[in-house]
């Protein structure tokens, strides 16, 4: 049976297989404290908490939370939580939407929708470097301001 025209665009199944071998991936770097993939409270995702050494002493969790599906689309959202009970964060995103083109970034600190249209590499392990490489830069602003 077609969708209904009405549904919102779907992003296809999670690639469970992918997200093991992204997981594998991030344990290689220290950045990370723990890494769970698909955690019973997120039985769709990658969840690795940062190493809060990295951070200043407000900071009380840092972690990425990564979705991928069969169709290459994602969804990889970055957050700070402080003890002041405020949250720091952003978004990368490649699926289909109502709000932006498909691929899209919200940005910080409170990930809006919409966000900003922007292009995304095709490979995983490229669309992981970029993201890591800008959550560096945000880490790094911490100790040079």
């Amino acid at each position: 049976m077609p969708d209904n025209p009405a549904d919102p665009p779907r992003t296809g199944p999670i690639d469970t297989e992918l997200l093991d071998r992204i997981a594998a991936h991030l344990t290689r770097s220290a950045r990370f404290d723990d890494i769970q993939a698909r955690p019973a409270y997120a039985p769709n995702s990658v969840v690795a908490d940062y190493d809060l050494g990295y951070f200043p002493g407000g900071v009380t969790r840092a972690y990425l939370r990564i979705r991928w599906f069969e169709t290459d689309d994602f969804n990889i959202h970055y957050a700070e939580q402080y003890n002041t009970g405020e949250s720091w964060e952003c978004r990368w995103d490649r699926h289909p939407n109502d709000h932006n083109t498909r691929e899209h970034f919200h940005p910080p600190p409170d990930a809006p929708t919409p966000g900003g249209d922007e292009d995304h590499p095709d490979e995983w392990r490229d669309v992981l470097a970029t993201v890591l490489t800008r959550l560096d830069e945000r880490i790094e602003a911490f100790w040079t301001e």
